[in-house]
């Protein structure tokens, strides 16, 4: 087992706090059910901050929120299941959410439906690098948001979609995470996965040196058209070296 660091304990710190902060928020309709991976796939985030949170001076990607068929399923960002389990090297229990919609069951590492942005990402990284300890020697993943929501039939509700009062209590709670994660990260360089994350980093910290890449989701024309080698031409554009 990869030992604890101060560095990883002070993510577990932060990451805790924000847990703790987004139970306490309430939604309403049109967004019915939502799920927080960091409270029943808390195992496995934890072996996540633990093998690959140390190192400061790394490129922080920064997602939006959990997808009903990868974090919300393992607790890792992007954590399309079999690449969490084959490629990262982690495969925990995972627990049942307060309320599960019963269109969105949660199976963790059972499940058998691939998230497609996870698993481009994923295999991406293990192509380009080879291994994680590689691959997270250059970069650190996070999202923005821990929570997932839903909608009554099944779909899936972003952070920026909610009502303007409960969307601003939730950013209110991720935005103080993300300044302590940052500062505990120490990154080389600030990157949005989509456009979405680069607008709540450059107004959270108050920054206008945050970077993007395009999003992988299936949803983007773009993304569908070879997500990968765009991607590392607009690393190559912001002068991030690709091992």
């Amino acid at each position: 087992m990869v030992p604890w660091t101060q560095m990883s304990k002070r993510l577990i710190t932060i990451t805790r706090e924000l847990s703790k902060g987004v139970n306490a928020l309430t939604m309403s309709e049109p967004v019915v059910c939502v799920y927080n991976p960091l409270e029943y796939a808390w195992k496995s985030h934890c072996a996540y901050l633990r093998k690959f949170g140390e190192g400061k001076g790394r490129v922080l990607l920064i997602g939006m929120n959990p997808g009903p068929w990868g974090m919300a399923q393992t607790g890792i960002p992007f954590g399309e299941v079999n690449h969490v389990r084959d490629f990262l090297g982690i495969e925990e229990q995972v627990k049942q959410p307060k309320h599960v919609h019963p269109k969105r069951p949660v199976k963790g590492f059972d499940c058998t439906r691939s998230e497609v942005s996870g698993r481009r990402v994923w295999e991406w990284a293990k192509e380009r690098f080879g291994t994680p300890e590689s691959f997270f020697s250059t970069f650190f993943v996070l999202n923005y948001c821990p929570l997932c929501f839903m909608e009554e039939g099944g779909k899936n509700r972003t952070p920026d979609k909610l009502k303007p009062a409960e969307r601003d209590a939730v950013f209110k709670v991720c935005d103080v995470a993300l300044r302590k994660f940052v500062k505990v990260l120490a990154p080389s360089k600030i990157v949005g996965i989509g456009g979405f994350a680069k607008k709540r980093a450059m107004k959270t910290l108050e920054r206008d040196d945050v970077e993007t890449i395009l999003h992988p989701s299936p949803a983007s024309p773009m993304a569908n058209r070879g997500w990968a080698p765009q991607i590392e031409k607009q690393f190559e554009a912001m002068g991030v070296k690709l091992q």
